[in-house]
């Protein structure tokens, strides 16, 4: 009963996982980019829900509408201001200036906020659980941030084939140097996909706020179990995606089990393990068309 506890637990931190990786998963299978500042960006997602709600006191409802627009309307805004600048066929200076982004944007958190260790309260959801077959409990806030994370990937897959932005993002996909020609604006498009997967990012970040402690340096690990969870799903494939956030996380409950310092270390391991059986990814992205 130890290990199926340990398994319901990684699955259910897999979906946190893959609410981390789904906009780079996105952002990746639309411009073939990586950015380096993704992880930095769920934290200040974090920051945002944590001032909306405690420092200024607003209604949960609205600190989660707020942190949703804030990200997607400054990820539209970043693509179309700095981004775009540097996008093209050398993959080196979108790395570095969001490698850049980073470093400011961790900076700029410690300055505002300090070097202290926060986390969202949120009152008897902490110890709220839900009761599963075979009598396995489960607690609730990990229950329903594994739900978001299917609805957050189902909505994604909706949105790409059911929607004409869909259509013209899975055009991008396939080739961006034909979508002029198609009559769109190619760097508009890119704008509205990272605002798209900053929109997730901010979703992501409010989980994140609930669910552990962060700190204006844990950008980095977040980016760590994102790209992690994309390449052992499969580079571009949202369902993969959540596949790849189950496997980490399953791996690194498991690997708890053994030994508490094993935790992190196991999950690392297999994702090194996908690498070297299966490099494409469980779920490796194909075709649109």
């Amino acid at each position: 009963m130890v290990w199926v506890n340990a398994l319901v637990q990684g699955v259910l931190l897999g979906g946190l996982y893959a609410l981390f990786a789904a906009g780079l998963s996105l952002m990746f299978g639309v411009m073939r980019f990586v950015n380096i500042a993704h992880g930095d960006f769920i934290v200040v997602a974090a920051y945002l829900m944590l001032t909306f709600v405690v420092t200024w006191g607003l209604p949960p409802a609205v600190g989660v509408a707020g942190v949703v627009l804030i990200l997607g309307v400054s990820g539209y805004l970043t693509q179309r201001l700095l981004l775009d600048r540097v996008l093209g066929k050398d993959i080196l200076p979108p790395i570095l200036v969001t490698f850049g982004m980073s470093i400011i944007l961790q900076n700029g958190l410690l300055e505002i906020f300090s070097a202290d260790s926060r986390k969202l309260a949120t009152g008897g959801w902490e110890t709220a659980s839900v009761l599963l077959p075979q009598g396995i409990a489960v607690g609730l806030l990990p229950f329903l941030m594994f739900l978001t994370a299917v609805g957050v990937i189902w909505a994604l897959q909706w949105l790409f084939y059911h929607t004409a932005l869909g259509r013209m993002l899975r055009a991008t996909s396939d080739d961006a140097e034909m979508v002029p020609l198609m009559g769109a604006n190619r760097n508009h498009v890119f704008a509205l996909a990272t605002g798209l997967a900053s929109l997730v990012v901010g979703v992501a970040g409010i989980w994140l706020a609930m669910k552990t402690n962060f700190d204006p340096a844990a950008g980095p690990a977040r980016l760590l179990f994102a790209f992690e969870a994309v390449i052992i799903g499969g580079l571009g494939n949202l369902w993969g995606t959540l596949l790849g956030g189950i496997v980490l996380g399953v791996a690194q409950t498991f690997g708890a089990q053994v030994d508490a310092g094993f935790q992190i270390l196991a999950g690392h391991l297999a994702f090194l393990a996908v690498l070297i059986l299966r490099p494409t990814g469980l779920m490796p992205k194909v075709s649109h068309t």
